[in-house]
């Protein structure tokens, strides 16, 4: 999926902006348009009522070799408005100028309120039939291989904000089955804020900018979010999820995603099970360290987007199981004590395991952003049969909220029509008319029932693939406002979750709240959130309280301690390392023979390897820089190796490059060398160095015996770096607090 490098001897490296290299000077034959890059594909042609129609994907693209009006009349100029000579006045009868600002004026559509800073792909997703005891859905029958499109993305933040920041990430996915379009819309967070959907608008305000001023931007560190969690202290639980490295995820490719609420699910015979969806990244759940989040907001705002597509350009296709919790379905809809349809809450996967029932692997970027990623609409409600909803009341909001929005951002109800929308199924709705209406339709009777179209369309029978809403029994209550008394305990699984996590991650917890409250003007919020810690865990509220310069309250009511649930750690597992990159720092002086030997070797295992040298161009005939010490940042490696002298390149020079302003450094070492040791060591990545490598980790201050660091032979420092990168990070190198 790579593009052909400069030279046939280079290894390739994701990131080719179009489907073929430009030339040098300025194209003037005209020619057809360039198709898609490889690793692109766009929606399937299907008609606006999901007839297949067996065009090529490309047919919805830009077509002819010459400049048109929107109507198709060729154009001979498009630089000069049409003017009463050439000092003008323009005149209003220029069509092509009024067609060309006028949609241009318009090509915007409002952005998402929550989870407007998105990235997606496409994929497939296979079904293993572990599934199909629980659901006649028959997406999840054994063998079944269904289209997929996938959007993660953040919450608070407007689409123009940073990738990295500390926030909840959306994971939805449309699944294009047989039997139409099933949308699973759900989190890389198992829990959410809010009990009811009444109480949604609430949190989001709280959480989005201050309104007054606008700031800050993609953010949960200021006063109001802090003000509503402490006051509506349901949502203390997710909020501590947030905090932990969960909230700031190293890749999308490296989260986990929850369908958060629970859903019923109705098999051949009838009969119901109760279920929580599951993604389980098959390169494990990993984070960034918020030291190094903060720099990549800067230095890559769009890090988490560029990560996605160039891991699938580099074939390094994203892989996540889909997996269940299965529960029984009985009249009280509890399970070990926990409220199933409490959206604060999670079931301990120790108390019911994750069964796998299929595998999802994304392999194609978008072709078009707007038209795909921006466009897609999910909404859960887009069911199946075999696949139902449950009176969880923040789920239920969800029903009418999501399909209320479409309206306005989409432009009308026939959002459906858009072809990222489409079903892959036959679609006879009798829904007519109304903005952006792209189906042709015939006949005179939109109505049931008619004899006028012959009585089509007919209903289908249970027998015959229907949509069945699971006829569950109501019991005889009054209408109030107000929740069951299950709902009351907001901060045991809050404890229970900090309790899971290892030291090290609870010391990125007990930070993340002191960072967060810090930014807090208001003193009495902050020891508001600070009473809800303690009720939480002493520790933490104490280390939290301590780094505030305040006291840590008594913890005001007694909370249920649980069993911990190591299945909540991020830490101690292995993973494959395939899309992970590594930095490779050259020069001149360098063994080119060993570092051309290296980077085949880190990219036979999947990865990416990146040239960081002195200046751009090339090493000697073979090797091409892909970074210098001007444009590299340590944030973009997992692992750095070191085969260079490090000394001062041309350009390190502060009035150059701020990043050699480094007073404390090493005099033979260009400075910029030396940061990008410095960060990756105190970010726990792994290090390796051979040759005059060795060296400068001695003059960067880097102990060769230190844990993550392998210094040795080219062969031995790359298998060296490579078992070190399954484990993600190096946590071993640092005590924990």
């Amino acid at each position: 999926m790579f593009s052909k490098s400069t030279s046939e001897t280079d290894l390739p490296v994701p990131g080719v902006p179009a489907s073929q290299a430009p030339e040098l000077a300025e194209p003037t034959q005209p020619r057809e348009p360039l198709p898609p890059k490889p690793d692109q594909d766009g929606p399937e042609t299907v008609t606006a009522t999901g007839v297949a129609t067996g065009a090529p994907k490309a047919s919805t693209a830009q077509s002819g070799q010459f400049l048109t009006t929107a109507q198709g009349a060729r154009l001979r100029d498009t630089d000069h408005s049409l003017k009463a000579g050439p000092r003008g006045p323009v005149l209003l009868q220029d069509h092509h100028l009024r067609e060309k600002i006028t949609h241009f004026d318009h090509e915007r559509i409002p952005e998402r309120v929550v989870h407007a800073r998105g990235a997606a792909a496409h994929g497939v997703f296979t079904a293993n039939g572990a599934a199909e005891g629980v659901t006649q859905a028959g997406f999840l029958a054994k063998g079944v291989e269904t289209p997929v499109f996938v959007r993660f993305s953040t919450v608070l933040g407007s689409r123009g904000s940073a990738d990295t920041v500390r926030d909840t990430r959306g994971f939805s996915t449309k699944f294009y089955t047989a039997e139409g379009n099933y949308d699973l819309v759900g989190n890389n967070i198992p829990v959410f804020f809010i009990q009811d959907a009444i109480k949604f608008p609430d949190v989001i305000h709280a959480g989005k900018p201050h309104p007054d001023r606008e700031i800050p931007q993609a953010q949960s560190a200021h006063d109001t979010f802090w003000d509503f969690v402490s006051l509506h202290t349901e949502a203390q639980h997710h909020t501590m999820w947030n905090m932990s490295d969960r909230g700031i995820p190293r890749s999308y490719r490296t989260m986990e995603g929850f369908g958060v609420h629970t859903f019923r699910l109705v098999n051949a015979a009838g009969e119901t099970t109760l279920v929580k969806f599951h993604w389980k990244p098959r390169q494990g759940v990993h984070s960034l360290v918020w030291e190094e989040a903060q720099i990549i907001n800067g230095m890559d705002p769009d890090f988490h987007r560029r990560d996605l597509a160039d891991a699938i350009e580099a074939g390094a296709f994203p892989q996540w199981d889909l997996g269940i919790q299965v529960f029984p379905d009985t009249e009280d809809e509890m399970f070990e004590g926990i409220d199933l349809l409490d959206p604060t809450k999670l079931v301990p996967e120790e108390l019911a395991p994750v069964q796998v029932i299929g595998t999802m692997t994304l392999n194609a970027n978008p072709t078009n952003y707007f038209a795909e990623t921006e466009q897609v609409a999910f909404h859960p409600g887009h069911l199946v049969p075999g696949i139902d909803v449950t009176n969880d009341p923040l789920l239920q909001g969800r029903l009418f909220s999501y399909i209320d929005t479409q309206l306005t951002r989409l432009g009308g109800p026939n959002f459906s029509q858009i072809p990222i929308n489409r079903p892959h199924a036959p679609v006879n709705d009798m829904l007519r008319d109304g903005f952006h209406q792209s189906a042709d339709h015939s006949g005179v009777a939109p109505y049931q029932p008619n004899s006028l179209d012959g009585g089509c369309p007919f209903m289908a029978g249970a027998d015959m693939g229907a949509f069945i809403d699971v006829p569950v029994e109501v019991p005889a209550a009054r209408k109030v406002r107000e929740n069951p008394a299950t709902f009351d305990d907001h901060y045991s699984q809050a404890r229970m979750f900090f309790r899971s996590l290892t030291p090290v991650e609870q010391d990125h917890v007990v930070q993340a709240y002191t960072f967060e409250l810090g930014k807090c003007y208001e003193e009495n919020i902050r020891l508001r959130q600070l009473q809800s810690l303690a009720n939480i865990d002493k520790r933490l509220a104490d280390d939290v309280a301590a780094g505030l310069g305040l006291t840590a309250p008594a913890p005001a009511l007694a909370v249920a301690d649980t069993a911990p649930s190591p299945a909540l750690s991020q830490l101690g597992g292995s993973w494959p390392v395939a899309g992970r990159v590594v930095g490779v720092v050259a020069d001149e002086s360098s063994d080119l023979a060993s570092v051309s030997e290296v980077l085949a070797a880190i990219h036979a295992e999947g990865m990416v390897p990146l040239v960081i040298a002195p200046h751009g161009g090339k090493l000697g005939a073979e090797i091409t820089v892909q970074r210098t010490y001007l444009t590299a940042r340590s944030t973009e490696f997992d692992a750095v190796i070191v085969a260079a002298s490090g000394a001062a390149a041309p350009d390190a020079a502060d009035s150059l490059d701020a990043k050699a302003g480094n007073p404390g450094g090493h005099p033979s070492l260009d400075p910029r060398v030396t940061l990008l040791l410095a960060e990756a060591f105190r970010h726990a990545k792994a290090i390796g160095a051979w040759g005059d490598g060795g060296s400068v980790l001695a003059a960067a201050g880097i102990p060769a015996q230190t844990a993550g660091v392998v210094v040795g032979g080219a062969a031995e420092v790359a298998s060296g770096v490579t078992a070190l990168l399954a484990n993600h990070r190096v946590w071993e190198r640092f005590p924990t607090a």
